[in-house]
């Protein structure tokens, strides 16, 4: 009998500038997900992701300007808030939604 594999994981890069998020797409298979943030801005950013209702919030580092980091983490369907955490980033509205969809 043979085994299929499974798929690769998907992947979404969040770039990262003073006070935004832009991703590289907003819609995602649910499973495994490599999620990329990318500082491109001046200020060292972070992120966090929750999916809505929700009770676990995925937690990336903080990173540099020109600095990134890769994250793999399993999403189930939904829609995720994404957001920096750091001083008022938040409140400065850099923020993102991202829609993880049935495979």
């Amino acid at each position: 009998m043979i085994v299929a594999a499974p798929p690769p994981p998907a992947r979404v890069q969040v770039l990262a500038q003073e006070f935004s998020f832009t991703l590289s797409r907003v819609t995602l298979p649910a499973g495994e997900v490599i999620v990329e943030l990318v500082n491109r801005g001046e200020d060292a950013h972070d992120l966090r992701m929750e999916r809505a209702g929700g009770a676990r919030v995925y937690a990336w580092p903080t990173v540099q300007p020109g600095t990134h980091v890769d994250r793999e983490v399993r999403l189930v369907p939904g829609t995720y808030l994404l957001w920096c955490s750091i001083a008022d980033h938040r409140a400065r509205g850099m923020t993102a939604r991202l829609v993880v969809r049935r495979r």
